[in-house]
């Protein structure tokens, strides 16, 4: 295991000198203005327009329709003509630029598993349980399985695997690259609340909000613990994936003070004390980044190796003879036949007693109930050499608009954009504007740089309509869910692997983390009919 310092102790990366304003930079050639320009014109392309359709709904919010894309013109001119094209002598473009992940380009240990080494292979005719997806949860799922069921010997319950790819060649090896202690108290209060006034317009305010309180803390609770188990199995098991532990800085917004003192309040008051305040002098000293404001600190988010962790995970279960990996080969229909499932694939078919449903983004292709319910979002990054000399290695970093960070020789920058209709899930297809536009963040947060674009891509992440994850059986026999988790996979997966193997196999013995009445897809697929949890 790879560490910045002894794991577990926040804040362990290396801090770079107090930061200073920006050097002014220097002269730039008209003719290389008007060719970005022109290239950012011809570029654009259908998710150019949606991803301005978000931001505008995000950034100009609570302005009148006519002066929200008044406003939002205002701003795509200025940085379509000065901002971009300012910044095209930092961030130059790599005459071929590749659309593998970074995470993806070391070669996958279980790339077209088992064809590759057996031809001849064919899937097995029937197992106790059939997990489709091979990502962060796929991978969690048998990780968990192989754990709870290795010793019984030849009794043991068998598990299938099941993945449309290689495993992690989705969101899970397309992604900042952080393990996350989820999504911060406040920010789960206020999603959960807001869903609320829609779906329990029984409760009045005071309810409501006490409600959407319970929820946010039982989603702490199962993060915290998921980002503790996730750094024990790594030192225990000593697997190889790039882990470092030290911290997440989020640079606050003009403005946005306000709500980072209520935010850290909040996760204060209720026990959750890893999202924290820090002020413009330490933030720049663990960022590298010139700010005008305080900054959010997330203490114990880490960063790894992402596609690692998967393989590492999918490594350990399949040296259990009961579990089974079946990679390149799509489910096409999951047909409930009474006593058991049969999961159509490509390849034939598999008879399971449950299945456990990991596709995330890809869920509302295959089970159109979740239409709306699983909203594939979106989002996108790009990798070079070089980069802001001032930026550290290993620590998270974000502002409103951009995520980024330096992983060994290359540093990673990205952004969020528009939703993407279900057979869409998954498309790699990154916007060369977004790229541009995080470029001219990075020099706005921390100078003069230079970095040549080498890598570049997208994928999908899912967000429920009230941004919580759903956890549970979701059609009242034995097919499970794990998705929704709003981009914050690495907080919740892991923990939620665990608890839905221990359910399988009728196992107490662990804390069950993933209560029905907060984490049930019932939640969503039948409000009036759902069990909510008592108000307290």
């Amino acid at each position: 295991m790879a560490s910045s310092g002894t794991p577990g102790t926040p804040g362990n990366a290396q801090l770079a000198e107090p930061a200073t304003p920006a050097p002014s930079a220097p002269g730039f050639a008209p003719w290389l203005r008007l060719r970005t320009v022109i290239d950012l014109l011809l570029g654009m392309h259908r998710v150019d327009f949606q991803a301005a359709s978000r931001f505008v709904g995000l950034k100009y919010s609570s302005s009148w329709w006519p002066v929200k894309w008044l406003r939002f013109t205002w701003w795509a001119l200025r940085q379509l003509l000065v901002r971009i094209p300012s910044s095209a002598r930092y961030l130059t473009i790599a005459p071929h630029v590749s659309r593998t992940p970074m995470w993806l380009i070391d070669p996958n240990p279980h790339a077209n598993h088992p064809w590759a080494n057996d031809p001849s292979a064919q899937l097995c005719d029937e197992v106790d349980a059939v997990v489709i997806g091979a990502g962060f949860t796929g991978a969690a799922v048998a990780y968990h399985w192989a754990r709870r069921t290795g010793d019984r010997g030849d009794e043991a319950p068998t598990l299938a695997v099941i993945e449309m790819d290689d495993p992690a060649s989705g969101s899970s090896g397309r992604n900042e690259g952080l393990v996350v202690m989820g999504r911060y108290y406040a920010m789960v209060h206020d999603t959960v609340l807001h869903h609320l006034h829609r779906v329990r317009t029984d409760l009045d305010e005071d309810a409501r909000t006490r409600l959407a309180g319970q929820f946010a803390e039982a989603y702490s609770r199962s993060a915290y613990r998921n980002a503790e188990m996730i750094e024990r199995v790594i030192r225990e098991e000593g697997f190889d994936c790039d882990y470092h532990r030290a911290g997440w800085v989020q640079a606050a917004e003009p403005g946005g003070e306000g709500a980072l003192e209520r935010s850290t309040a909040m996760a204060k008051e209720r026990g959750f004390e890893d999202w924290t305040r820090i002020d413009r002098d330490e933030a720049g000293r663990r960022s590298g980044m010139c700010l005008d404001n305080a900054a959010g600190f997330s203490i114990g988010a880490a960063s790894w190796h992402p596609a690692k962790w998967v393989w590492c995970l999918m490594t350990a279960a399949l040296a259990r003879p009961n579990v089974k990996l079946y990679t390149r080969t799509r489910v096409v229909r999951v047909e409930d036949a009474g006593e058991c499932y049969r999961v159509h694939t490509a390849r034939g078919t598999i008879r399971a007693r449950h299945v456990v449903c990991a596709t995330e983004s890809y869920t509302p292709a295959l089970h159109p109930q979740f239409h709306d319910l699983i909203e594939p979002l979106q989002e996108q990054a790009a990798c070079g050499e070089g980069g802001p000399e001032r930026m550290p290695p290993y620590i998270g970093l974000s502002a409103a608009w951009f995520f980024g960070g330096r992983y060994g020789k290359r540093v990673l920058f990205g952004s969020g954009g528009p939703r993407r209709a279900d057979d869409e899930a998954g498309r790699n297809d990154p916007s060369r504007f977004l790229s541009r536009f995080v470029g001219a963040e990075l020099a706005r947060y921390y100078g003069p740089y230079r970095l040549e674009m080498t890598n570049e891509w997208s994928g999908t992440v899912s967000y429920t309509p009230d941004e919580y994850p759903i956890v549970g059986v979701f059609d009242g026999k034995r097919q499970h869910i794990i998705g929704g988790m709003a981009g914050s996979g690495s907080g919740v997966s892991f923990n939620a692997g665990r608890c839905v193997v221990n359910r399988v196999l009728g196992l107490t013995d662990e804390p069950d983390d993933y209560p029905h009445a907060y984490f049930g897809p019932q939640r969503l697929l039948d409000p009036g009919g759902h069990t909510w949890p008592e108000v307290e």
